[in-house]
């Protein structure tokens, strides 16, 4: 879980290196296509196949432009005046997007006070960071990119949850074929937005190549055996870590500034993603249950929670 908090984490540093080099829509490009070879690899060795059918590309592309290639570009589009530790506090906020998207359609049954205060809370951290009423706020196009970006990703958990789970489509089968899609819809786009000179130098195609390489694909690989061992819900407590990681990284090896508004907001903004994930009480009813498997053999059995394709 560490190593995959940290590989997550990086991303927003690699983009903030490739950025030196690289236009947003190139390094997009290069991220997913690095990032679909890695796990279509792994989808054959592991003897699966990706999906044939229509109707499959048709659900998986639409989550791809909002789960890969938009949030990719946003991401790397708002790096361009924001700050790498900002925009992994901006990427923090995807739950509480995923929670107010779920309220509005109504699919999200869970209504307890506590995800409710959580949402309000989260968004409240999120205008600390933005800090409006400051002339030197970060209110700008830059920070409202990650932001959307955050949303983006949102918005494709959602549609993924309603259109794609249960077909029968494992998860690496849903994660390669989302960046095949989102591979191909970027590179339609280059020759539109992504033609700007290349400044040719190690630093920043080290940096995309270890952002759609490791921050990618290996990162997938990390994340469905976390979620195998640990459970889904356990799993997804390294979304606490990701913006540690990229503010530490940020101030560390790019010299960013630690802004105490911005960490409070960081605070704040991670205290309502908790809440948010408040479940109610339940009655403990004694079962008799089997052991997870890969678990030491007599360990409590675990729930198994629903599988989220997760892109960061």
């Amino acid at each position: 879980m560490g190593v995959l908090a940290l590989l997550w984490g990086s991303s927003f540093l690699w983009i903030k290196i490739a950025l030196t080099g690289l236009s947003p829509i190139q390094i997009t490009l290069t991220r997913t296509v690095l990032g679909a070879a890695v796990l279509v690899a792994l989808v054959y060795w592991n003897k699966q196949r990706l999906p044939r059918d229509r109707t499959s590309w048709l659900h998986l592309g639409f989550a791809a432009v909002f789960g890969s290639a938009v949030p990719f570009a946003l991401f790397a589009l708002g790096e361009q005046t924001v700050d790498s530790g900002v925009a992994g506090v901006l990427n923090a906020t995807t739950p509480l997007w995923a929670l107010g998207i779920g309220l509005a359609l109504g699919t999200e049954r869970q209504r307890n006070p506590a995800r409710f205060a959580g949402l309000g809370l989260g968004f409240a951290g999120v205008l600390l960071i933005f800090a409006p009423w400051q002339k030197a706020g970060l209110a700008s196009w830059g920070a409202l990119a990650c932001l959307a970006a955050a949303a983006s990703y949102a918005v494709s958990y959602a549609y993924i949850g309603r259109k794609v789970s249960g077909r029968g489509l494992t998860p690496m089968q849903i994660s390669s074929t989302q960046l095949v899609a989102a591979a191909g819809m970027t590179a339609v786009v280059v020759p539109v937005a992504g033609l700007q000179p290349v400044h040719l130098s190690w630093q920043p195609l080290v940096a995309v190549a270890i952002l759609g390489v490791f921050g990618t694909g290996v990162a997938f690989v990390l994340n469905y055996r976390v979620i195998e061992d640990e459970g889904a819900t356990n799993a997804t407590m390294v979304g606490y870590l990701l913006p540690v990681v990229s503010v530490l990284l940020g101030a560390l090896f790019l010299g960013e500034a630690l802004n105490l508004r911005v960490v409070l907001g960081m605070v704040v903004v991670l205290v309502g993603v908790a809440l948010t994930r408040k479940q109610p009480a339940t009655a403990i009813v004694p079962v008799v249950a089997e052991p997870v498997a890969g678990s030491p053999a007599g360990s409590a059995a675990e729930p198994v929670a629903g599988k989220v394709t997760t892109l960061k």
